[in-house]
């Protein structure tokens, strides 16, 4: 809506977010009448006498000009033509609209007004005030043709027809084919540059090498814990990566007390010597399962490890794209077999009966992360550092054999993490 200035003249509209529709000088800009500006295709600005409040509105759509009815004080005429199959009457700042049913062809609009200069001067309406001006917008199908001022009466109108004709000429069709591709253009590059910040935080800050992009496995889990540390293995080279591999997985097998155990050493012995993992650990599905049945398989937990916090992504300044921020992927924190022995934490008890007819029972259920007081199976994270330290690749055989490590240290996982970067550091 219109309304005065503070001098007592008509002011011209105020303008919100982008999304409420053209601003002032785009909608006249070339027109002679000040009332109902068609200077943004598919776009009509209405202007009228009330500055705040509801005021009388038709819309009529003819299949021919309609006679221009007597009682109307001030008339314009427009042409438009509707850009989308949805053409709306907008109440401001999209409080309410109504649905037109136009269809996108070319239409000649008149639209008429009367009661504006008492209801510019009264200025705001109250719901329970008789109704000071009242407007009629009327559609027909008709070539495009020049605006023009069919009646004008009132002194609100006579100052809108003369700020219109002082504005600049609006855009040529090639000057808006530039902005839009100028908008593009930036559209992208905000889109680009969102992408790369956001790639940075996943990454601790800092953009990943390529080797680390294809790497797959639990590069993002160890990420969580120690960004510098894993940016600082891509970069310690193969013989350093192997080493770490290595470590990481002797540590956890000491950690568990399963570096003694006949498979374990096997294993240990190969990825010592640079050998391929011997059976049944060179097939993951086999190893799961002998070590599962694995009679002297110690039955010990630790609590979980949990890395630390850290701030949440913030967009860069100024970006005013609205792009979905991917959900990271959900790290595996209790594999193979474990994952049917975990339970919620609680006092001893006798094991649950199984369950019969006549029988109740429990399902607990788990959504979202486990909580840092929920304790895994240390032995369980032993197999995935060993499988982990027996990869071809030596990133993703440090990488892994580390985060499968870090959850078999669990809470006391700040002690390895410093061991490795010890590993990392003597490079140098």
């Amino acid at each position: 809506m219109n309304g005065p200035r503070p001098d007592g003249e008509p002011r011209p509209g105020r303008r919100g977010r982008a999304d409420f529709g053209p601003d002032l000088a785009e909608a006249f800009a070339g027109q002679s009448a000040g009332l109902c500006g068609a200077g943004v295709p598919g776009a009509l600005w209405l202007t009228t006498g009330l500055h705040t409040g509801d005021v009388g509105f038709t819309v009529e759509v003819h299949e021919e000009a309609p006679p221009l009815a007597e009682g109307w004080e001030d008339v314009v005429e427009v042409s438009f033509r509707p850009v989308s199959d949805g053409t709306r009457l907008v109440r401001w700042a999209w409080e309410d609209t109504w649905e037109l049913d136009l269809a996108e062809t070319d239409y000649r609009v008149r639209y008429c007004a009367m009661g504006m200069d008492a209801a510019h001067r009264k200025d705001t309406r109250l719901d329970e005030e008789p109704r000071l001006d009242c407007c009629l917008l009327q559609f027909w199908p008709a070539a495009p043709a020049p605006d023009r001022v069919v009646r004008p009466t009132s002194r609100m109108a006579a100052y809108w027809h003369g700020h219109a004709r002082e504005l600049p000429p609006p855009p040529t069709p090639a000057d808006r084919a530039d902005a839009g591709r100028r908008a593009r253009r930036a559209q992208e590059e905000a889109e680009k540059e969102r992408e790369l910040a956001y790639e940075r935080w996943a990454w601790g800050g800092r953009s990943p090498s390529p080797a680390l992009r294809e790497a797959d496995g639990n590069v993002l889990g160890l990420i969580d814990f120690d960004a510098p540390l894993v940016h600082a293995i891509d970069a310690a080279g193969p013989a350093v990566q192997r080493a770490v591999a290595l470590l990481a997985a002797r540590r956890a097998c000491e950690a568990a007390g399963l570096a003694e155990l006949d498979r374990i050493a096997a294993g240990l012995a190969a990825v010592t010597e640079g050998r391929p993992l011997p059976p049944p650990l060179d097939d993951s599905e086999r190893a799961w399962r002998a070590f599962d049945a694995d009679p002297g398989l110690p039955h010990r937990t630790v609590r979980r490890a949990v890395p630390p916090e850290r701030p949440p992504f913030q967009a860069p300044a100024g970006d005013e794209v609205c792009l979905p921020v991917p959900a990271p992927e959900p790290t595996a924190w209790i594999v193979g077999p474990a994952a049917d022995r975990a339970k919620e934490p609680g006092p001893s008890e006798e094991p649950a009966p199984e369950p019969t007819r006549a029988t109740g029972y429990k399902l607990w259920a788990t959504i979202g992360a486990p909580g840092p007081s929920l304790p895994v199976s240390q032995p369980h994270m032993v197999l995935p550092a060993l499988l982990g330290a027996g990869e071809s690749d030596p990133l993703r055989a440090a990488l892994d054999a580390v985060f499968a490590a870090v959850a078999a240290y669990g809470e006391d996982c700040p002690t390895l993490l410093r061991e490795v970067w010890s590993a990392c550091e003597r490079r140098w």
